[in-house]
């Protein structure tokens, strides 16, 4: 109650700093380079199918190249962990919210995957999404997913700290904060009660250093991390064993 009413209180200041902060900020394009592929070995066994799904970040806005963003070194690091090949491919645009991810997933003519990756949120928090309709979409991410894809698993990323972004002012960084808290925690909730559904343990270091240059994207530092902390949460998903056999 105590948020709601200090968001109404102040309501024109965030309206205002929100216009003033989107014409402000810097709008960096999405990386070159290709959004899918195969690393790692080659054997008897089929390579493990990677989907990456989402919005800006998982598009890699902030980063030139994808080879510096999120899908590909994430498909490099977890072939490495596994000792097995992966076949990845990136779907994701920026300023999707949660149920745009689900649309552009479902427009696509084939999707199989083994493991899916999911990266949204902010959107949904900077689009005043309610939360609860927000995990409805990310319900019927994971419907498609398992029953139209074939996923073993899917894993979903954790909403960033937006109260730590160097990029938004405040109050309006302390309320957007607070917000993705919320939606975080009922993801948090959502996901520990599902069958085949995990969010990734992490927590993003924010040193402007490791973040794009407009202050709200990630680096090529902060993808590097990322990547990491997605690969071994992966690999320890008995999913991935499975899919391997």
């Amino acid at each position: 109650m105590a948020h709601a009413a200090l968001k109404l209180a102040l309501a024109p200041v965030l309206l205002a700093q929100g216009l003033a902060t989107r014409a402000r900020m810097p709008r960096l394009p999405e990386p070159e380079g290709a959004r899918d592929g195969e690393v790692g070995e080659v054997g008897e066994r089929p390579p493990l199918a990677l989907l990456l799904a989402g919005d800006s970040s998982a598009a890699g806005v902030g980063v030139a190249h994808q080879r510096d963003a999120l899908a590909q070194p994430l498909a490099s690091l977890l072939a490495t962990r596994m000792s097995c090949g992966v076949r990845w491919r990136l779907l994701a645009r920026t300023s999707l919210d949660t149920e745009e991810t689900l649309a552009l997933l479902q427009a696509q003519p084939q999707v199989r995957t083994d493991l899916a990756v999911i990266v949204t949120g902010v959107n949904d928090v900077t689009g005043r999404v309610p939360v609860q309709r927000a995990l409805d979409a990310r319900a019927a991410i994971v419907r498609f997913l398992q029953d139209t894809a074939g996923a073993r698993h899917v894993a979903f990323a954790p909403l960033p700290p937006l109260h730590a972004f160097p990029g938004l002012p405040q109050p309006l960084r302390r309320i957007a904060g607070a917000e993705a808290s919320r939606h975080d925690e009922a993801l948090r909730d959502w996901c520990a009660a599902q069958e085949g559904v995990s969010l990734v343990p992490m927590s993003l270091p924010l040193d402007p250093a490791a973040m794009a240059r407009d202050g709200f994207h990630p680096g090529a530092d902060a993808y590097r991390w990322m990547a990491q902390a997605i690969a071994e949460h992966l690999a320890s998903r008995p999913a991935v064993e499975a899919a391997l056999r």
